[in-house]
């Protein structure tokens, strides 16, 4: 190998290592955590009356009836972004609640037991069956150590924790983080996400880049970038189911 051809190769080599050190640099990032408690965002953003679950109907139980239904919706996610048995439990729910549903264009799907560096808010558009796919928050009661992992689910005020199950967004209203969305739980899992506030908002400590997020006191928290257009993809009654 002549000297010109040596020099190439230690520079290739060298570039090499300075992207692997950056990326292990980047991937092993924390964000620091909302600053405030769940008991200071109630008295902030005021949630108003609780919503008490609505009375979902039954979902089909023998998996001939569930094959059918999932046959109607088989153009739903092509790339096979969405965890398939989170999938199959939204769209199942989302077929049978359809008739009481009032934001029949988007479904979302959280799934809590990825880590929080991966893209885990999933929202389907269910005309096109297309899915946009982004980071989210969750909450410092869920994640003792913050290493990015959820352990447990609550719907215990003052938790500071994720709940789980479905829900449906509400309003968009202006609270301590702009631009917000309130939800209403429609699961004994998560019947006071209204009463202890928890909503879809921005945040500068989710960013969509491989690092473990920071958390928040239970908000399904997301990258600036995304706020504005998610909440208006999926306001006023669209169902949304968080799991592990």
């Amino acid at each position: 190998m002549d000297a010109s051809k040596k020099i190439q190769a230690a520079l290739m080599m060298i570039g090499f290592l300075s992207l692997t050190a950056c990326g292990s640099n980047l991937s092993s990032a924390i964000l620091p955590d909302d600053p405030t408690n769940e008991s200071q965002n109630i008295a902030n953003e005021d949630g108003g009356s609780t919503a008490e679950p609505s009375e979902s109907e039954p979902i089909a139980s023998d998996l001939s009836s569930q094959e059918a239904v999932l046959a109607k919706f088989d153009y739903i996610d092509p790339s096979r972004l969405v965890p398939n048995k989170h999938l199959k439990a939204a769209l199942l729910y989302f077929d049978a609640n359809k008739s009481k549903v009032k934001n029949v264009s988007y479904l979302s799907v959280i799934d809590y037991g990825q880590h929080s560096s991966k893209k885990r808010f999933y929202v389907i558009d269910m005309k096109t069956g297309s899915v946009w796919s982004m980071r989210v928050a969750h909450g410092k009661g869920s994640d003792s150590d913050h290493n990015g992992y959820l352990e447990k689910f609550s719907n215990v005020s003052g938790s500071n924790a994720t709940s789980n199950g479905f829900m449906k967004s509400a309003e968009i209203y202006s609270g301590s983080h702009g631009m917000s969305l309130r939800l209403d739980g429609l699961s004994s899992t998560n019947t006071k996400v209204r009463s202890r506030a928890i909503v879809i908002h921005g945040a500068d400590y989710v960013q969509e880049s491989n690092v473990v997020q920071g958390r928040s006191w239970g908000c399904p928290a997301v990258a600036m970038e995304n706020r504005t257009k998610l909440i208006n993809m999926i306001k006023d009654g669209s169902i949304i189911y968080a799991t592990k």
